[in-house]
């Protein structure tokens, strides 16, 4: 709608008052009241004796003028539906004028509506639209209303009215915002008209300046707007804020967070363009009486779009092209790919269902070989089914025809069912629009000519040619692959079979001859390997097979086969071999290192040692190493009685696996034995293995435990160097002994270590073990020792059953070295 103007019913504007001076204004202009707080100088509203003054006199006649300009607006809007209905009363009731006005005021009167109302009622029966539906809704829920006239039905229909008897978009534009739109807070509206090309221009607006819609006027195809947003989904648009979209759009700077609605305008099935309308505030959710009138608008403008023209003022000089179905006739009758010409087909209600095949031309190819006769003329649902299926061919030609959007695939499977019988081909589809008609181009997929590409791909990448040699006529066929295995020209001749030895390595005589004699003279199919000396120098190995084929009277005539380079396999063939030798040699060398090392661990640490022979004391061990590749790891234990009469005891665990913490561990384990028979105690000795541990070459690091046994006394003094603490087994109970302190060995060049004293009985069990035996990833060492000690509750009839079972059972999962000294008191 203009800046500041209001259109009465069609689109004609209203009559202004006589005898009122509005300063020029276009009638029923807004004059503003006069001020009541801020006045000018000197000026007055009120006298004292309680008159208004001349400014507030003239305002007052502006507000009754436009309260009487509306009334007239609205009952000239009312007129027109109530004479409407008049006239279907006069047909339907065969009386005349006069007794079809009688009669309507007693029905209304009964029915306790107002007569507008129960005339857009008569109007609702008769017509039986998509806006009966809406309005009859509103009449159902404005019944016993006293403003009848503006209730939503009314406008509805006073809209339909001036949309119909509208000239051009512009003042249906108008009609709509002013009857329909307003009452609900839209302040602006929009009509877009889709061109063939799928641009969109500007048909009519109300509520934008002169300035914005001219600079809208026209969207090229495939800009990203509002109403392309509708086009695209071809579904109603609603958009709550314009802001949050980013999407441009006609008055985006004078309502930039408003909401938007974009309707699609289409009528038989093809979109005629966009219905747009602009809230100031954004838009919440609104209520399906709102959606439904919405959409009843968006037909209206259809109708609107598809009886008038739609072209810019400027552009009236350029004629307008809509091929006819006979141009589109001619147009696919020339094309060298299959084309139909589909129109639409619309049921009694002006709805789309289907597309009639008009014309198919010369070059058409039924995929069920059907001829061109029984597919033209035909329903496009009836001659092709399954078009409706999964290939989603139907969706597209009806998104085509709607949108004007043309619509190319590669590949898309089409199934014609004949006699129930679904037959599937593949092809590419080709669909644009022309006028109210649309072209289906399909080409479809030659399967002989796939195929060929296909076989030619695979001999491509297997690097293999073919060859057919007649030996009747002499005629030799290769392909440009075998031409390329020769490394010889296509211009150049073909090689025939009794040549071959000429062209390859004179070593292959003899396999060449034997191909040959079985396949030409024994008439049986042959291969055989050889290596082929081509023009340029370069040697290939090729393998050639080939097979006879025999006439009717059993006579050769023709070899057919192929041949394939197998140069790549033979060097891989080649290398395997030289890495099968280098293999073997590699596992001889590592068995014999396997058997000087295991020869190392017996000498160091013999896999069975004979019981200790001390008086009351039983003593047993166990080793296993972790590095199964040399068999030698750095956990240690001695058991030995030292001179004074006192048992040494001792387990520990240098860092490291393999050869190198085994000869560590040889210094530390000979070192403590040569220490222990100075007599010093405990604590003394693991200070003096820590002196030597550090002193060593590379940083040696290891963790011990040390302990002397009294056999008079039954004691046990021991010290730890930040090894776990032994474990004591006694009556069934197992119990870890105190944590004493003590720094692992070789960490620094001085360490104190603190000692222990434990008074043994008989039968009990001390368990001294390395690491290895209890340590888990996915666990702490804590939890890792309370399953030691639930394991060694367990007490066997002898020492050596008790080792080996807690060798079986433990749960050590960090393949370190498991090293156990078990003590039994007897």
């Amino acid at each position: 709608m203009p800046d500041g103007s209001a259109s009465g019913t069609g689109g004609q504007p209203a009559p202004s008052a006589p005898g009122i001076d509005l300063a020029g204004s276009d009638p029923g202009t807004v004059v503003p009241a006069a001020r009541t707080g801020a006045e000018a100088p000197g000026t007055t509203t009120t006298g004292k004796d309680g008159h208004t003054s001349p400014v507030g006199r003239l305002a007052a006649t502006v507000e009754r003028l436009r309260q009487e300009v509306r009334a007239a607006q609205a009952e000239a809007d009312g007129r027109a539906l109530v004479e409407l209905a008049k006239g279907i009363l006069v047909e339907r009731l065969g009386c005349g004028p006069t007794q079809a006005a009688r009669q309507l005021e007693e029905l209304a009167e009964q029915a306790g509506v107002t007569p507008l109302e129960f005339a857009v009622d008569v109007i609702n029966q008769a017509s039986r639209d998509r806006l009966s539906e809406v309005t009859t809704a509103f009449l159902a829920a404005a019944t016993g209303r006293a403003d009848g006239d503006g209730s939503s039905a009314v406008r509805l229909r006073a809209a339909e009215s001036g949309a119909l008897a509208a000239r051009d978009a512009q003042a249906v534009a108008d009609s709509l915002l002013d009857h329909a739109l307003m009452p609900l807070g839209a302040v602006a509206v929009a009509i877009w008209a889709l061109s063939p090309d799928g641009a969109l221009t500007l048909a009519g607006s109300a509520g934008f300046s002169a300035a914005e819609a001219e600079r809208w006027w026209y969207v090229p195809p495939g800009v990203a707007t509002v109403a392309r947003r509708g086009l695209g989904d071809r579904e109603d648009q609603w958009i709550a804020s314009l802001s949050k979209t980013g999407l441009p759009s006609l008055g985006q700077y004078q309502y930039p967070d408003g909401g938007r609605v974009a309707v699609p305008a289409g009528a038989g099935g093809r979109i005629h363009g966009v219905l747009e309308i602009v809230w100031p505030a954004p838009l919440e959710p609104q209520p399906p009486q709102i959606v439904r009138q919405i959409e009843a608008l968006g037909e209206l403008c259809a109708h609107t779009l598809e009886t008038s023209a739609h072209q810019h003022p400027e552009d009236d000089h350029k004629p307008r092209i809509l091929p006819d179905v006979a141009e589109l006739m001619d147009l696919a009758d020339g094309l060298h790919d299959p084309a139909l010409v589909l129109v639409p087909y619309l049921d009694a209600g002006g709805d789309l269902v289907d597309f009639r095949i008009q014309h198919v031309n010369s070059r058409f190819l039924d995929p069920a070989g059907r001829p061109r006769g029984v597919v033209s003329g035909a329903l496009l649902l009836e001659a092709y089914p399954m078009a409706a299926g999964h290939s989603e061919l139907f969706e597209q030609v009806e998104r085509v025809y709607a949108t004007g959007e043309p619509y190319r695939t590669h590949r898309m499977r089409l199934t014609a069912l004949v006699d129930d019988v679904p037959l599937a081909a593949v092809a590419d589809i080709n669909i644009t629009r022309h006028g109210g008609s649309v072209l289906l181009i399909w080409r479809i997929e030659d399967e002989t000519a796939r195929l060929a590409s296909l076989l030619q791909h695979a001999q491509r990448l297997g690097r293999i040619g073919g060859f057919e040699e007649n030996l009747l006529t002499g005629e030799i066929t290769w392909n440009g692959q075998l031409y390329s295995l020769y490394g010889k020209p296509d211009s150049s001749g073909p090689v025939p079979l009794e040549d071959l030895p000429a062209h390859a390595h004179p070593d292959d005589a003899v396999a060449i001859g034997r191909f040959l004699r079985t396949l030409l003279h024994h008439r049986r199919p042959a291969s055989t390997a050889f290596r082929l000396q081509r023009p340029d120098g370069v040697t290939r190995h090729i393998r050639v097979v080939a097979e006879p084929v025999l006439d009717s009277d059993g006579r050769l005539f023709v070899v057919r086969g192929a041949y394939q380079d197998i140069s790549a396999q033979h060097w891989t063939e080649v290398a395997l071999a030289a890495t099968r030798d280098q293999l073997v040699h590699t596992e001889q060398q590592a068995s014999e290192r396997a058997r000087l090392t295991l020869q190392l661990q017996h000498a160091i640490m013999p896999p069975a040692q004979a019981p200790l022979e001390a008086p009351g004391l039983r003593v047993a061990v166990r080793y296993r190493p972790a590095e199964t590749q040399n068999l030698v790891g750095g956990d240690w234990y001695d058991a030995v009685v030292l001179p004074s009469g006192l048992v040494l005891l001792c387990v520990g665990d240098v860092a490291g696996h393999g050869i190198e913490a085994a000869t560590s561990m040889v210094v530390l384990r000979n070192a403590l034995r040569g220490l222990a028979v100075t007599g010093a105690g405990p604590g003394q000795l693991l200070a003096w293995l820590n002196m030597v541990a550090h002193h060593l070459n590379g940083a040696v690091t290891a963790t011990a435990v040390c302990g002397l046994y009294d056999p008079e006394r039954r004691t046990l003094r021991w010290a730890r160097a930040g090894h776990l603490p032994p474990v004591l087994v006694r009556v069934g109970e197992a119990a870890a002994l105190p944590l004493v302190k003590g720094m692992l060995l070789g960490a620094v060049p001085e360490a104190g270590y603190e000692e222990h004293e434990v008074q043994l009985a008989v039968d009990d069990t001390l368990l001294m073990y390395t690491d290895g035996l209890i340590e888990r990833r996915d666990r702490s060492v804590e939890e890792s020792l309370a399953q030691l000690l639930t394991a060694a509750r367990t007490v066997p009839p002898t020492l050596d059953q008790q080792l080996d079972r807690l060798l079986t059972y433990s749960r050590s999962d960090t393949d370190d070295d498991t090293c156990i000294v078990g003590v039994r008191v007897a």
